[in-house]
């Protein structure tokens, strides 16, 4: 059986859909079998950050409703083929398209063809949310070093415990070392203090993100910038490899960050 990984947050714009789309390919990249599921029904995007937006035919709730079945519904990446398979969300339906057992069920499917299915979750903590998580074994968990995104990851982690799910690791993305060593950004050691979940990676502020994204493509497939050598940690983490993590000097914010959480 697959590993299903869910990744989410609680604030939108974090990087929880280029996260997906660099892991994934990365892990079809590996050799690995991998279907990805965009669980932000409405609201699409991980077609289009994976240049398949002009693929689609059927989307996850024409499977939901017996239009079309799983395996017609999902679209080879046109590179990796086989290796990478993408179940795309609706754009025109709502989150109440879809119900926590649908999703259990596909991904329950999926996971006996796919060595990885990995659920690009929405925003928030609504249905769609536990759409995304129901069906996973494991929560990867998005943050920036903003107050608001830790705020709303803490949110996020409080809710997976009170569902039973366990297996929480997290990513912190965008975050630029030199504000972090002038006190102007929250460090790394500050957010894991905060949040209480393992460490999985780190990624930098990189613009080769916004420019990869923007092509349709991932930019772990460019293997000299800073983004894909964080993402290709993360993958090597996620197989079982101890790798080391970004160097980011250590400097305290303010006693602010951990007091919003006690109040």
């Amino acid at each position: 059986m697959g590993r299903v990984i869910a990744v989410t947050s609680g604030k939108g714009g974090v990087g929880k859909t280029t996260t997906v789309c660099n892991i994934s390919t990365g892990l079809a990249l590996e050799g690995y079998n991998v279907a990805v599921i965009d669980a932000d029904i409405g609201l699409r995007n991980l077609d289009l950050v994976m240049g398949l937006e002009n693929r689609i035919v059927y989307d996850i709730v024409d499977v939901v409703e017996g239009r079309a079945t799983l395996k017609q519904a999902l679209i080879k990446d046109k590179k990796l083929k086989s290796k990478l398979q993408l179940l795309p969300a609706s754009q025109t339906k709502d989150k109440t398209a879809v119900s926590p057992k649908d999703m259990a069920k596909i991904t329950e499917e999926l996971a006996k063809e796919f060595d990885f299915i990995l659920i690009d979750s929405p925003a928030g903590i609504e249905q769609g949310f536990r759409n995304a998580v129901v069906g996973a074994d494991e929560i990867i968990i998005i943050t920036n070093p903003e107050l608001s995104a830790i705020r709303d990851a803490d949110r996020i982690i409080g809710l997976l415990d009170s569902y039973e799910k366990l297996n929480l690791k997290l990513i912190i993305n965008r975050i630029r070392p030199e504000m972090v060593r002038k006190g102007e950004m929250i460090n790394v050691e500050e957010i894991k203090d905060t949040l209480e979940v393992d460490l999985l990676g780190l990624i930098p502020d990189d613009e080769a993100v916004i420019i990869s994204t923007n092509r349709g493509e991932a930019v772990i497939k460019d293997e000299e910038t800073k983004a894909a050598k964080a993402y290709r940690n993360i993958i090597k983490r996620l197989l079982g490899d101890e790798v080391e993590f970004l160097n980011v000097e250590k400097i305290k914010f303010m006693d602010r960050v951990l007091n919003i959480f006690r109040g």
